[in-house]
């Protein structure tokens, strides 16, 4: 899954990535005009800790995430050029500002909402440029790269949806509809997460500048929503593990931004894990729900999928409850499914092929 951050200069979207990804990008207001950072975020799983555990691989492999961070969007336009990286994305994580900044301006206070319409203002408009500039091709008979069925249908719809100033997104297209999108990356067609940066205070009260105007906004569009105080979040991860419970404790948060963020993006976007077991290496694996057991092995390898026979399944329940293969075939607990099993999350699966 690749998720690509963006926000307003100096709203703490940079301390937020080094939080996911332990980057330890520079974070200045000078650093805000560099160029984007790429990192890496291991999504926390006591389900693969315990397989690790429980099988003592030479190697754990946990669902990883790569966080895209952008220099910060100006309020005076120019959004195209700067997301341009962000078109390939999964999802958009939008970072506000939930803290009293100096550096910011004289009288800026934090305003969460407003930056958060100027924001989604600026990614319309870039939208509607795309989608017009496409749908005049097609009215001159420029076909570059082909018409995909209903491709000029959903266009129209899309131009209706932001010329209203709503995100394609709002449309509610199904995944068929969806497919003539796909070569633009239209920014409002992406799944939306919002995180709320406020300091220590904000987290600990639960009453960040501007979080009950923001999470009345988000339910209203079944947006998640998370509050994290990122600068403080990112030293306590340099603490030892034993003590990092305590401090987060002590903020009222019960556990790490990135294992927050990553659970409300695997909501968010219908994805769940599954695992593969040996010494060799425990893993997980990111599919989206529904994913057949087929599918699943071709996330693996392709010829796995080629060449699928049959996958051994079992659940991570029944494996945490009898800690071994052998006792769960004994008890019939292992079962043999066909290239239509849906896969469920927390499935651990081993898959027979012949290519």
């Amino acid at each position: 899954m690749k998720i690509g951050l963006l926000g307003l200069p100096l709203s703490g979207k940079t301390a937020f990535f080094n939080l996911l990804t332990g980057a330890g990008a520079a974070t200045s207001a000078f650093a805000r005009a560099r160029e984007s950072h790429v990192g890496v975020a291991r999504v926390p799983d006591a389900r693969v800790d315990f397989l690790s555990r429980l099988f003592q691989p030479r190697k754990t492999t946990y669902a990883q995430i790569e966080v895209l961070d952008i220099p910060g969007l100006t309020r005076d336009g120019g959004a195209a050029a700067l997301a341009d990286p962000l078109r390939d994305a999964d999802a958009l994580v939008v970072v506000l500002r939930g803290f009293t900044n100096p550096a910011v301006g004289i009288g800026e206070e934090p305003a969460a909402l407003r930056d958060l319409s100027k924001l989604m203002a600026e990614l319309i408009l870039t939208d509607l440029a795309v989608v017009e500039k496409r749908l005049e091709r097609l009215a001159k008979g420029k076909k570059a790269g082909g018409v995909l069925p209903g491709e000029e249908e959903v266009l129209r719809r899309a131009q209706e949806a932001l010329e209203a100033e709503q995100p394609v997104v709002s449309l509610g297209l199904a995944p068929e509809e969806r497919l003539p999108l796909r070569n633009y990356g239209l920014f409002t067609d992406k799944p939306f997460l919002i995180v709320l940066n406020t300091d220590e205070e904000g987290l600990r009260s639960g009453q960040a500048p501007g979080q009950a105007e923001l999470a009345a906004y988000a339910a209203e569009r079944n947006l998640p929503l998370l509050v994290v105080c990122a600068e403080l979040e990112e030293e306590i991860e340099e603490l030892p593990a034993a003590e990092r419970a305590a401090f987060l404790a002590d903020l009222g948060v019960s556990e790490p931004g990135v294992a927050r963020l990553a659970r409300a993006a695997y909501a968010h976007l219908d994805l769940i894990s599954y695992f593969t077991v040996g010494s060799d290496e425990v893993k997980a694996w990111t599919i989206r729900r529904g994913t057949t057991a087929k599918q699943a092995a071709g996330k693996i390898h392709s010829d796995l999928e080629r060449g699928f026979i049959r996958a051994e399944v079992v659940s991570y329940e029944d494996m945490e409850r009898e800690k071994s293969f052998a006792r769960l075939k004994e008890k019939g607990l292992l079962r043999l499914e066909g290239k239509d099993y849906v896969v469920a999350d927390g499935d651990i699966m081993n898959f027979r092929f012949n290519v």
